[in-house]
């Protein structure tokens, strides 16, 4: 076992078990009394009506430590201190280096999971809104999958319903040929404001575009062909947004609302066959139970309008009971803005009235807040629209370019572009995934591509800053090393910081908290950085040396990992 915390609390708990005829969580965490304290005394002291400090000492007595701690202490009402041994330290660190994924084990029990996310509309251009979901989707998608779970990603765009019906007679309008021209370089925003103003000043063109939408849904070939150079205009301006963020959704991926068109039906079918719908003004409703209003009545689930038309719960019913019985996942993620919670936990509350949704079947919603500018609203450019994200991605990496040249200016041309694109982009994931992904932040590039903090520059740079000194000094790292000899206080604080990883890795893909990730990397390279100021390495002598030398590898091979976990590259030099 290469997880020092899970090696630590293993042995506690057997030792409380004992003490208390039960199973008993010893809480055991870092501290900075010693390594590691186990707080679980206190908890037992409630439940026994006994002594904690007395407690701690039997459990003291109990525990089987010997082989991994020199000290073992109990201070103030029964905090249990402990402190492991450099062997057991440098033992583990040993095993960690020979292995290619760094002591963290692949999911003993591997799932299919699908994961719900980006969703932009199509015929309209990308914008920073759509930021947090794709970045945070992209992110689950990596640890899962590097976790051993086959991960299904789903993009769930918007490509179907009334608003095609108005784009569709705009292109008309305009001709094909000029259409296709239009939306070949990316101008889908301007392309969908000169249908939507057509719209809203010309009643002959809101009545033909109404009409279109008819014979869209009626399977019109011509009117169908017209929505597929649409929708595929769209996805290649997707695709390029989505190559320059560097995420993995491809075509592959699309499964937009028009996908689930022909299931509809059914699924309004099904959940009457079930019992589980009522009529609403008409409308064809499911009330999960749990959900009212503010005047306390019934909140309802739109299923089929009163006009026969499907609302949006409609196909999100659709789509959860499609990963369930022909994807067979067992774990459901939808990435997306937490003002559409309510809305997916009545769809996973009705999936679970229907059946669908049953152990060891489980939804989540895992909800993001929002970005916003530096007066604290929503971010906007000057003129008050949303910012496009191609636009913010380019200005990232144009900023991180200046900043590489300065920082090295010896590197060429080539080189400092493919820097800036790893420094620019990751910044912006990362200024992303370092925040709570419950809470709101303000988006601020100068402090995102400062080269000290909590930022990726800062991590990028500390890696890049160990794989220079094995290029300086011709060495290649030492991967099978036999032995690591752990003795400096900073030695110490770095090999522990090695040894949470894996711990940290489990807990993050039961979570989905990405910034827990981002601490934790953090932290390592901070102790990288007072290691390496307190402790020579290429002065060192002899075994000395070699170990430090093992310490700094691992730390690189970790920062890589782990920013390649959060979709982030990181450049050998900077």
């Amino acid at each position: 076992m290469t997880d020092l915390e899970g090696l630590l609390r293993q042995r506690m708990a057997a030792a409380f078990a004992t003490v208390a005829g039960e199973p008993v969580d010893p809480a055991v965490r870092r501290s900075q009394l010693a390594d590691f304290q186990s707080d679980g005394a206190l908890a037992l002291s409630r439940k026994l009506s006994s002594n904690p400090r007395a407690i701690a000492e039997r459990v003291v007595a109990a525990a089987q430590l010997d082989d991994v701690c020199e000290r073992v202490e109990i201070s103030g009402p029964g905090f249990i201190n402990l402190t492991v041994t450099d062997a057991v330290l440098g033992q583990l660190l040993v095993e960690v280096c020979a292995d290619d994924r760094l002591g963290v084990a692949a999911s003993a029990a591997p799932e299919t999971i699908t994961i719900d996310y980006s969703a932009p509309n199509a015929a309209k251009e990308m914008h920073v809104g759509h930021l947090r979901s794709t970045i945070i989707g992209d992110a689950a998608v990596r640890l899962l999958e590097w976790q051993g779970n086959t991960v299904i990603r789903q993009n769930h765009i918007g490509e179907w319903g009334t608003p095609f019906g108005m784009l569709i007679e705009h292109l008309l309008d305009i001709g094909e040929t000029e259409a296709a021209h239009e939306l070949s370089v990316g101008d889908l925003n301007g392309f969908y404001q000169a249908a939507r103003r057509k719209f809203d000043a010309d009643e002959a063109f809101k009545d033909r575009a109404r009409q279109r939408v008819v014979a869209l849904q009626s399977g019109d070939p011509t009117t169908r062909r017209l929505w597929e150079t649409l929708v595929g205009e769209s996805k290649k301006y997707f695709a390029t947004v989505y190559a320059r963020l560097g995420v993995r959704l491809t075509d592959d991926d699309y499964d937009g609302e028009s996908f689930y068109n022909d299931q509809l039906q059914s699924v309004v079918d099904e959940l009457d066959s079930l019992g589980l719908l009522r009529l609403s003004d008409g409308a064809k409703c499911v009330f999960p139970p749990g959900f009212t209003g503010r005047d306390g009545n019934p909140l309802p689930l739109i299923v089929q309008k009163s006009d026969g038309g499907f609302g949006y719960a409609a196909t999100d019913l659709a789509t959860i009971r499609r990963r369930i019985k022909v994807l067979h996942a067992t774990r459901l993620l939808y990435v997306v803005g937490l003002p559409q919670r309510q809305h997916f936990e009545m769809i996973y509350e009705a999936a679970r009235e229907a059946g669908w949704l049953v152990p060891p079947v489980r939804a989540e919603h895992v909800g993001h807040g929002s970005i916003l500018g530096s007066d604290g609203k929503m971010l906007r450019t000057r003129a008050g629209v949303s910012v496009k994200l191609v636009d913010l991605l380019d200005e990232a990496v144009t900023r991180a370019a200046a900043v590489a040249a300065e920082k090295n200016p010896a590197l060429g041309e080539d080189q400092r572009a493919a820097v800036a694109r790893a420094v620019g982009l990751g910044a912006v994931k990362y200024a992303d995934l370092s925040t709570d992904r419950i809470k709101d932040y303000v988006f601020d590039l100068d402090r995102m591509l400062a080269f000290d903090g909590n930022t990726a520059p800062y991590l990028q740079y500390a890696r890049a800053r160990i794989c220079s000194i094995f290029r300086r000094a011709g060495i290649t790292p030492d991967r099978e090393a036999k032995q690591i000899a752990v003795a400096a206080p900073a030695e110490r604080a770095l090999a522990i910081a090695l040894l949470a990883f894996g711990n940290v890795v489990h807990d993050v893909a039961a979570t989905l908290e990405f910034h827990r990730l981002a601490q934790y990397l953090y932290s390592l390279a901070s102790a990288f950085t007072t290691f390496y100021e307190q402790c020579p390495v290429l002065k060192a002598d002899g075994e000395t040396r070699a170990s430090r030398l093992v310490l700094c590898d691992l730390t690189a091979r970790t920062l890589q990992l782990g920013l390649g976990l959060l979709g982030i590259d990181s450049p050998d030099e900077m």
